[in-house]
């Protein structure tokens, strides 16, 4: 039946699929599920601040009503129209049961969302009607956007390289150059992908940008980053420079048709595991309001959520509800919204059942995995959770990639020479096969990093040796403790010239040995001009010039960015395409001839004591012979080099050496006499030989 017919024949009973406010010919269907709801109206609304409804629909629980479907058709409606539902249940918390029909909810499947001036988080926690001070779900029609031809660029993994970023943080900065009204959104983006361009990233993984909710945050103080989703369809309207409803979406879009033009990737950080509307003392927003025990994993103690993300609450992802949610605003964003992958944020937790055990075979993750919609997605999982549950390189599926968290650990601990830390930089350098290989998956399971929105930026890992978040208004208590830092002698800024140039040098190290290591790799907005937090490593809800990347930095620090631009220019320009030969981590290593090496030829040093290691290695795309030196320790060592070659060695990188030799076009390497080198302390080296000369 086509959906003019459908109308017809339906009138205003509409249909119970699909979910959410659909704009089909002469009007609208809208479909919410509530198992136990005992009514339901639709609320239509002309403005965000409207303290009342302009119109309110009773939705008939039997005659609009299809197994726990609630639908309505309602002609005349068109995208644009606000709307909110009103739901009458019992408010049973002891039963899990939180009907509340003096709030107005979201609707689930909302494509868009606006925010009043006067929202009250608090007043959508207390008792009463918070109509006025609601947020409204806003009707999206997606097909009225023209694409012109774009599609998701379907990028091999092997030619991927992430740029970790934000948004607002990305151009909100005065400094950026761009007009206040631009700054901080979808559109300031557009304007810097020269930027991105220029520096030579592959993709831009997005943190959080569903509509979330910026209260929620300690007291005079705003949640920042995002995690704090109250939709899971709709693109977060604070980063749109239009005033209008429909602005977010179609902004949204011209951001990633623009990137996509520009050949970068577009990768959305999705928070799957929790909502805004927290503990059992949160605000009812929407899920909460519409069945409770659906959308969340309940403690035994039916009144209380379990907390597996340590946010107050966990999505019960594995519901069929809500596997069904997941997946549908999986196919929406890759479908009409165009993006090429998602990182999913504590995605341990989509391996847990309803009570919260682990589950080998976790339904929605094979769905996600093995939905023919969402083919050629990528799919880069943070495999773990807030309760403990660490499954990096366990995570359940064939193609899911991994952040690897002991990457980060591992190349901190070597560089800041921990002791017994050789042997763990040497397996995170080859892909870790230690963790994966028994996976038998491409190189590219690994997304190997050394600083993310979460922790310290990269000038902080080498400036700060503890956290300093007072700001926070928490006393220093959140944020990790554990970061492996090492503030090379002095906390914080320093004028000291020695200091400040090992710094240099190590930021250099971390970004080396990151980019060239056999996995994806990740860097941080502003790692590449040493972006600082002051020594924040959980500024989540700071939304100011500690988050925001102060582009005073690109002039400051260009020694720093011009080596990450020769860094991923090289990368770029020699890869093995392991995924178009189907290679596997372990077969890769197998057919790439390599030997470890320390200060001696093919006698590597593994003790606790060591901190120095080498490695020749030819990889059989490129006739070429590559020779690494990784110099943790406090004094200069003199490396063999190994001979058989018929030209010389040529110096690529060496971070012990100022601008602009610390790094050089790789074409115009100078020449290494001999088969000796001196690696100043910590310091790292790239060297390489031409074997057909």
């Amino acid at each position: 039946m086509s959906a003019a017919s459908a109308t017809s024949v339906d009138s205003a009973l509409g249909r119970s699929s699909p979910l959410g406010a659909t704009v089909v010919p002469g009007g609208v269907n809208f479909s919410v599920y509530s198992r136990s709801a005992s009514a339901i109206d639709l609320l239509l609304f002309d403005r965000a601040d409207d303290s009342r409804p302009s119109r309110t629909i009773p939705i008939d629980p039997v005659a609009n009503r299809t197994y726990h479907y609630w639908h309505v058709f309602v002609p005349g409606l068109r995208q644009g129209q606000l709307y909110g539902y009103r739901v009458h249940g019992p408010n049973y918390p002891a039963s899990g049961l939180r009907f509340d029909p003096g709030k107005v909810l979201l609707d689930p499947y909302a494509r868009g969302v606006v925010v009043p001036a006067t929202y009250s988080r608090d007043a959508a926690k207390l008792p009463g009607d918070n109509t006025a001070t609601a947020m409204k779900s806003v009707i999206v029609d997606p097909a009225q956007y023209d694409w012109e031809g774009d599609t998701p660029l379907r990028r091999p993994s092997t030619q991927t390289i992430i740029y970790e970023m934000h948004v607002r943080g990305f151009t909100r900065h005065p400094s950026s150059g761009l007009p206040e009204g631009t700054r901080g959104t979808y559109a300031g983006l557009i304007e810097k992908i020269p930027y991105l361009q220029q520096l030579g990233i592959t993709a831009v993984e997005l943190l959080p940008v569903f509509q979330f909710d910026r209260q929620d945050a300690p007291r005079g103080l705003v949640n920042y980053w995002g995690y704090s989703p109250v939709s899971f369809f709709a693109p977060h309207g604070g980063y749109s420079s239009r005033q209008d409803p429909l602005g977010p979406a179609h902004e949204f879009r011209d951001m990633v048709k623009a990137l996509h033009r520009a050949g970068i990737e577009v990768i959305l950080d999705v928070v799957f595991n929790h909502t805004a509307e927290g503990n059992h003392l949160g605000p009812t927003l929407c899920f909460r309001g519409f069945e409770n025990d659906a959308y969340y994993i309940l403690d035994q103690d039916r009144s209380r959520f379990a907390d597996y993300s340590g946010t107050g609450n966990t999505l019960n992802a594995n519901h069929p509800i809500v596997r069904r949610m997941i997946l549908d605003s999986l196919r929406y964003w890759v479908g009409e919204m165009h993006v090429d992958g998602f990182r999913f944020d504590l995605a341990s937790i989509l391996a847990r059942d309803s009570s919260g055990q682990v589950m080998s075979n976790p339904p929605v993750l094979w769905d996600i995995e093995s939905d023919p919609a969402l083919a050629g997605t990528k799919f880069i999982a943070e495999a773990w959770d807030a309760a403990g549950l660490y499954q990096v390189g366990n995570f359940v599926g064939d193609s899911w990639k991994e952040w690897n968290g002991r990457f980060r650990d591992d190349v901190r601990a070597f560089l800041r020479a921990d002791n017994d830390t050789t042997g763990g930089v040497a397996d995170r350098f080859l892909g870790s096969p230690a963790i994966y290989g028994h996976k038998e998956q491409e190189a590219e399971a690994a997304v190997n990093f050394v600083t993310c929105h979460d922790g310290f930026t990269l000038n902080d890992l080498v400036s700060y040796n503890r956290k300093h978040n007072e700001a926070n208004g928490e006393g220093n208590r959140d944020g990790a403790d554990d970061n492996r830092s090492w503030n090379c002698g002095v906390e914080g800024p320093s004028d000291d010239r020695d200091v400040e140039a090992l710094r240099n040098r190590q930021v250099k190290n971390f970004l080396m040995i990151t980019m060239l290591s056999l996995g994806i790799p990740m860097i941080g907005m502003g790692d590449e001009v040493r972006r600082s937090q002051s020594g924040n490593n959980n500024a989540y809800c700071q939304d100011n010039e500690t988050s925001w990347l102060d582009w005073a930095l690109l002039e400051k620090h260009s020694d720093v960015y011009r080596f990450v631009r020769l860094l991923i220019g090289r990368r770029r320009g020699s890869h093995l395409d392991a995924e178009q030969f189907h290679l596997t981590l372990n077969q890769l290593l197998a057919v790439a001839l390599k030997t470890w090496h320390g200060v001696k030829l093919g006698q590597p040093d593994w003790s606790p004591s060591s901190h120095s290691i080498a490695l020749t290695a030819h990889l059989p795309n490129e006739n070429v012979m590559s020779h690494l030196i990784l110099n943790a320790y406090w004094e200069p060592l003199e490396f063999e080099l190994p001979g058989g070659i018929r030209g010389p060695w040529r110096r690529w990188i060496d971070t012990a050496l100022d601008s602009p030799n610390d790094i050089v076009p790789w074409a115009e390497s100078p020449a290494v006499p001999g088969f000796t080198y001196v690696a100043g302390p910590r310091s790292v080296v790239a060297l390489h030989a031409d074997l057909s000369a």
